[in-house]
């Protein structure tokens, strides 16, 4: 019988982020469970009595750019003229 873990607080939060982005195509699906890896990680405290903390939030921040980095163009063409000041 396995145990089953909750979630931390930026795990939840990545999960969370992920879910807004809707249907995950191409390679999304990877490097949102990369995101996941990682935030479980930070949320355990980083490994190495958390000297790994700078490591896996900048390894975090760099996955979840490179998820949502083919999504801008298309964010873009949703606004409209938003962006004009009229």
């Amino acid at each position: 019988m396995s145990v089953q873990r909750l979630p931390g607080p930026v795990e939840r939060a990545v999960r969370d982020d992920v879910e807004q982005l809707g249907d995950l195509v191409g390679v999304e699906p990877s490097l949102s469970q990369m995101a996941f890896t990682l935030a479980r990680e930070i949320d355990a405290g980083g490994g190495e009595e958390g000297r790994q903390l700078p490591q896996l939030n900048r390894e975090l921040r760099q996955t979840l750019a490179q998820l949502l980095e083919g999504r801008t163009a298309d964010d873009d063409d949703d606004l409209g003229d938003l962006g004009s000041p009229e």
